[in-house]
């Protein structure tokens, strides 16, 4: 093992597999962390010898844990048994007596916490300032804001001090230290990492977040910790998923030029076209979207509701010990004293009219793409405005859990002047794995042929028409927890129609002794989910078995002999794409 080599999980197991030892790795982590010599990054560091004694009792090296001596760190609102949670303000300390739901799932796996990092107090803030235990260093840029809340946990995994760590993520503490450190940021839909052992800040929006070097370690991490939690009333039974090749087309929605916004940074916007000329590449058909519906809720973060919400946690605080508080954070959320219960309600009823008219306006498109933050700010510059550029940084990321999206954020190439680029990829709750597996995509990431295949827990469903992706019904697959296998073709035995009726115009396969190649795609479709999926499909379609070009069988879509009789045969097309192509204005469409 060298003292240049990468903490990521492949590494890792190359490292295992060679000899190396968790305790040797632990060893390794200490000395970067000399090295770094930045305290500012963490308010608790566990003593070296309690890390190593926890590494040598490991059990051995098995599947079972999947994370099996990697090292990770936790933001200081979230409970490491024995060592203080301080949410940033000393006067709030506790010490529990139990982990935070996630760090047990993620220790029973193999996992090591290293320590407690550092965050904007009570994480309110997106700028990484506004703490009593210093402001940990960009690991990028020392002149830049690290960002926050989650900071320290941001900058540890800039600096390579650790495989993954833990923030949370409420307003965009998860996606923009990920941004100014050059590192993924995953935040998950809300309710599917438990919030029990996290101090809350809006625990109706609150997610624990992960930060990683990769798109595949933080999704592994957040495949482990997934799991639904009787003890938290917001945990929810949400399917992880896995990370997989991307589909060959999707649409994806972006801000349009009247709605873009980069306080006047050309460098940054340059960036972010260049992100999507990448992601046109991959297959990706990019639609502009007027932005105002994910703006006006964005400005409702810090109104209303949302405020009293996060006053309730420090309500006994502010009254008996107000100096207890950072002054930029007691003024923010101490305007909830102003506030009634009407604001509230008046609050949620203004949200629901922005949510249809948000959900309106993502119609059609598979999932959304922003630029992680609209540009970049200094320490300097939050020394002579504390408020404003925090404001700025959460142009792209406040709206999104106030919509219960999924989101992550990857690095993009460096900008022109050698910063980091990042974007975010968004989608409705329970799409965690298909937007991963685009971040990949993006990320030019190495998808494991093993997961190219169902689970026991999965059904493997072959379509040829609107549900393929990129495609009118695609959604009925992804909002399902669908994911994608493989783009392929049937074997020579088949014919492709468009049937009568209509609209919307309809495909139909049909199987006959010599036929053509038809294209298709096999998706993998939970078990629980495929009766309510079939319950849309309308006669004469029904499900059948469906030969592949490489002789596997699948389960999909076929049309009966009587289904044909009117319809126009386009097998010399040789897939549905292609005849939706011929028709010049895309037109709805029905199921395969």
């Amino acid at each position: 093992m060298t003292h240049d080599m990468p903490l990521t999980l492949t590494a890792l197991q190359d490292a295992f597999s060679g000899g190396a030892t968790p305790s040797d790795i632990v060893r390794e982590v200490y000395r970067r962390i000399d090295a770094v010599n930045d305290p500012a990054i963490f308010i608790h560091l566990r003593p070296m010898e309690d890390v190593i004694a926890e590494a040598d009792a490991l059990p051995a090296r098995s599947a079972e844990q999947p994370l099996w001596g990697v090292p990770f760190v936790a933001k200081d609102n979230i409970d490491v048994a024995g060592i203080q949670t301080t949410a940033a303000c000393p006067a709030y300390a506790y010490t529990p007596e139990q982990d935070a739901f996630v760090v047990a799932k993620l220790r029973a796996a193999g996992a090591l916490v290293i320590g407690k990092t550092n965050l904007d107090q009570f994480a309110t803030g997106l700028v990484g300032v506004r703490s009593p235990y210093g402001v940990p260093r960009n690991a990028i840029d020392p002149d830049i804001v690290p960002g926050g809340s989650s900071s320290g946990s941001g900058v540890a995994v800039g600096h390579g001090l650790v495989t993954f760590s833990l923030g949370t993520d409420t307003a965009g503490s998860g996606r923009v230290p990920a941004a100014l450190n050059n590192i993924v940021g995953l935040k998950p839909s809300l309710g599917a990492l438990s919030a029990t052992g996290v101090v809350p800040a809006c625990r109706t929006l609150d997610t624990i977040s992960i930060f990683a070097t990769n798109v595949t370690d933080a999704f592994t991490a957040f495949q482990v910790a997934c799991a639904e939690d009787v003890e938290d009333a917001y945990s929810k039974p949400i399917t992880a998923g896995h990370v997989q090749p991307s589909p060959p087309s999707l649409a994806i929605g972006v801000p349009d030029a009247a709605s873009r916004v980069f306080f006047g940074d050309d460098v940054q916007a340059a960036s972010f076209e260049a992100s999507l000329a990448k992601l046109t590449a991959l297959g990706a058909r990019i639609v502009e979207l007027d932005f105002s519906p994910f703006y006006a809720v964005a400005e409702m973060l810090y109104e209303g509701a949302w405020v009293a919400e996060r006053y309730t946690v420090v309500e006994d605080l502010m009254r008996d010990q107000p100096d207890a508080l950072h002054p930029t954070t007691a003024k923010i959320i101490g305007a909830a004293e102003q506030l009634s219960a009407a604001d509230a309600f008046r609050g949620m009823y203004r949200l629901k009219d922005l949510e249809r008219a948000a959900r309106d306006t993502m119609a059609g498109v598979d999932m959304l793409c922003v630029p992680t933050i609209p540009t970049f700010y200094s320490t300097a510059d939050l020394d002579a405005d504390p408020v404003t550029p925090n404001s700025n940084l959460g142009t792209y990321t406040n709206f999104v859990n106030l919509l219960d999206m999924c989101g992550i954020a990857v690095p993009s190439d460096l900008r022109r002047d050698g910063r980091p680029g990042s974007v975010t990829l968004l989608a409705p709750s329970g799409r965690d794995a298909n937007i991963a597996s685009v971040a990949a995509a993006f990320a030019d990431e190495t998808i494991a042929d093993m997961l190219a295949q169902a689970t026991d827990e999965e059904i493997a469903l072959a379509v040829c028409g609107a549900h393929m992706s990129g495609m009118a019904l695609n959604h009925e697959l992804t909002s399902r927890g669908g994911r994608l296998l493989k783009a392929t073709r049937t074997a020579p035995r088949y014919r492709l129609y468009a049937l009568a009726g209509g609209p919307p115009q309809r495909p139909g396969l049909l199987r006959i002794e010599k036929g053509s190649h038809i294209d298709l795609e096999v998706w993998a479709l939970p078990k629980t989910a495929v009766g309510g999926f079939l319950e849309g499909i309308p006669a004469p379609l029904s499900i059948g078995t469906v030969e592949l070009e490489s002789g596997a069988k699948a389960h999909g879509f076929l049309v009966e002999t009587t289904g044909v009789q009117g319809a126009d045969d386009i097998t010399h097309l040789g897939g549905w794409r292609q005849y939706q192509a011929l028709q010049h204005v895309q037109v709805p469409e029905a199921a395969d």
